[in-house]
């Protein structure tokens, strides 16, 4: 999968910094969910409450990935990442040490950790722009796999809880983030080439582009799915199979690790078959997988099974979408990257409150999980009704001398 001409193309030091930045930021991210079980305990929260909580952080990630792509066009990936990663240490230090003592204030610290699903929009153009557009599919897949984060977050904050309360894992992870920010500090570099700052007129034209929209729309269920799931299926596990919080986090962390390493496999088939073959598939494997998701297993270790498939097609998905959107957008990546990481985020803060919703009303999580299968379809529908004019226009748009673009 990884050519001897990828090696020699980009910068290597950048990207595993980039990857180590995302991978542990998103841990932070949703460690609301992986502790959600024992926040619950401590303050009495129903299913509704437990879904809002989890979904506060990834729409505050969503909401400041446009921030952040601002950010990044300005003053550069770098610069915005450090002010990120002080922000995220800052605050979770302080949340430590003077404790949480109502919901209201863990919504707050939600919040703070919406800063951290924000490194989305500094890691992935980070990358990028040391890599050509032929080599983008799988270079923004290897940082993106930072996803995988989550995972850690599964496996280790339950039994840290366990261990030592959960409010002191706030105060330990700090301890992570400090040694990646460190990584980052020594070894992340600004490509040579970046794009000049645009003005905010600028940046309101891209959301006048219909293209910029159909991949919003694409990767709000894609990444919506993911993240959604990745923050939820430790108090799924927990509610609807009885598990132990240590043990419902270690099946969350399979399902992660599936669909964060099934990304730059995703991106990998797009550059070789192109993102929306690549994308047609793993939106139907989805579908499938979610809706077959949603009838309760009898067996946790086949739902299990049935939810990995489901994130391992999510997962290739994000790697596909980041393969299309360089290619039409490469000198606006950073502001493309922010909005369609927003969207993202935005799909994830949707499922993850709908499946609480749903277990509150409905007493089961099926409407949820089923009602995102049918998103997955509806997102399957649009990209073949718009693949045409793609391949109509952006060959046109990309220039004669360009790499040709591979759809």
């Amino acid at each position: 999968m990884i050519s001897r001409s990828f090696l020699k193309a980009g910068h290597a030091p950048t990207l595993f910094s980039a990857f180590l930045y995302f991978d542990l930021s998103f841990m932070v991210w949703v460690l609301l969910g992986p502790l959600g079980v024992a926040i619950a305990e401590s303050f009495g929260l129903d299913a509704a409450q437990k879904g809002f909580m989890v979904a506060v952080p990834v729409l505050a990630g969503a909401l400041l990935r446009v921030v952040a792509g601002v950010l990044v066009d300005h003053i550069g990936p770098k610069k915005t990442g450090i002010i990120g990663q002080l922000i995220v240490m800052a605050g979770l230090g302080l949340a430590w040490f003077v404790g949480l003592h109502n919901y209201s204030q863990i919504l707050m610290v939600g919040v703070l950790l919406g800063v951290a699903g924000a490194s989305f929009a500094v890691a992935l153009p980070l990358a990028s722009r040391w890599y050509p557009p032929e080599h983008q599919g799988l270079a923004l897949g290897i940082a993106g796999a930072g996803n995988s984060g989550t995972a850690l977050a599964a496996l280790f904050a339950p039994f840290l809880a366990q261990q030592f309360g959960w409010m002191n894992v706030l105060g330990l992870a700090t301890i992570p983030l400090a040694i990646a920010f460190v990584v980052y500090v020594v070894f992340a570099k600004d490509a040579p080439e970046q794009p000049p700052p645009k003005s905010l007129t600028e940046y309101m034209a891209v959301l006048k582009t219909p293209d910029a929209w159909w991949l919003m729309l694409l990767y709000s269920v894609t990444f919506g799915g993911f993240v959604g799931l990745s923050s939820s299926l430790t108090i799924y596990f927990n509610s609807e199979y009885g598990l132990s919080p240590v043990i419902a986090g270690f099946f969350t962390a399979a399902c992660v690790f599936a669909g964060s390493f099934a990304r730059p496999v995703g991106g990998g088939l797009a550059d070789r078959y192109g993102g929306v073959r690549t994308l047609t598939v793993v939106y139907l494997m989805a579908a499938v997988g979610l809706a077959v998701a949603s009838f309760h297993m009898a067996n946790p270790y086949v739902a299990l099974g049935v939810i990995m498939f489901a994130m391992m097609a999510l997962g290739a998905g994000n790697g596909a979408v980041f393969q299309l959107a360089p290619q039409r957008f490469r000198n606006e990546i950073g502001v493309v990257t922010g909005l369609v990481g927003m969207t993202g985020g935005v799909g994830g803060f949707y499922l993850a409150a709908s499946l609480g919703w749903a277990k509150q009303t409905t007493g089961s999580y099926q409407a949820g999980l089923f009602g995102f299968a049918v998103m997955a379809l509806m997102a399957c529908l649009a990209l073949n009704l718009v693949k045409g004019q793609w391949r109509r226009t952006w060959h046109e748009l990309a220039g004669p001398s360009s790499v040709p673009i591979r759809l």
